[in-house]
């Protein structure tokens, strides 16, 4: 059974409505849910005996976790092992074909505990096909046949770089909380020693340490996901540039390319053709 974390019977996942992500007794190796969420609902910090693929064929959602948060947009989906917790939220209505593997076809794949992988149109044609299978699908049958193609499209992902590392020391987090509320700030590492009670040096020190970037790295990458969250809500591109703190658009869209491989106005065009209508 899904194991749920929150102590409050409110918050049980299985109470929110048209959302059912328990797929541990299923007897099939591999599981794909259909979830819908609506822009700004969550499903609450979890875990599953299963790995998961959260994957959203229309729609930008974000998965959290004590070590980060993973942003997937369209042609995205978060990898997530075996009995880590996490919570998803949508930032815009998410349609969702989530995939359940159970943890022995999990650990032979080379992928880290949490991740977000490009999904392929062959493997996103598989999983919508997968959420119209019957739960006990034949095996030996030509849905089992689908199940292990799915399974090899896995093994072959791509890991893609929107991922925001969570630091632990209480005075980073100080600073990453304050980012992520509010990414436009501008405040300068020896501006934010004084507030985090640490000394500029040991400030650059840590957040390499912790985080694997050092703080402009960091800041960027919020600036970046959060860009996607907006994107995912079509607001105009100069609009997301001006309050996320850079300064001029074209920064922003430069900033943005090199980091994506693609510019604001463009990156949703990956995307399938009933999502990608949605952001353009």
């Amino acid at each position: 059974m899904t194991k749920n974390i929150e102590k409050e019977p409110s918050t049980r996942i299985n109470a929110i409505p048209g959302v059912q992500l328990d797929a541990d007794d299923i007897p099939r190796p591999v599981v794909v849910r259909v979830t819908t969420l609506e822009r700004g609902q969550s499903v609450p910090t979890h875990a599953h005996a299963r790995a998961q693929l959260v994957y959203a064929a229309e729609g930008v959602v974000t998965v959290a976790t004590p070590s980060g948060i993973w942003v997937a947009p369209p042609s995205r989906a978060v990898w997530v092992a075996p009995d880590v917790e996490h919570s998803v939220r949508a930032s815009s209505r998410a349609v969702m074909n989530n995939l359940f593997l159970v943890p022995a076809l999990a650990r032979q794949l080379a992928l880290p505990s949490c991740c977000v992988v490009a999904v392929p149109d062959l493997l996103r044609t598989l999983l919508a096909h997968g959420a119209q299978m019957p739960t006990l699908y034949e095996e030996t049958g030509p849905d089992g046949r689908i199940v292990g193609v799915i399974v090899d499209q896995i093994r072959i992902l791509k890991t893609q770089p929107l991922h925001l590392p969570a630091p632990s020391d209480p005075r980073l987090k100080i600073i990453a909380d304050a980012l992520i509320a509010n990414p436009a700030d501008k405040r300068t590492l020896a501006q934010w020693a004084r507030v985090s009670g640490a000394s500029t040096r040991t400030l650059a020190r840590l957040f390499p340490r912790q985080t694997g970037m050092n703080f402009a790295q960091w800041r960027q990458q919020a600036r970046l996901l959060e860009a996607l969250r907006r994107l995912a809500h079509k607001q105009p591109v100069t609009t997301i540039a001006l309050d996320l703190g850079y300064d001029s658009p074209s920064a922003f869209i430069a900033i943005f390319k090199k980091a994506m491989g693609a510019t604001p106005g463009k990156y949703f065009d990956g995307a399938p053709a009933s999502a990608r209508k949605r952001h353009t």
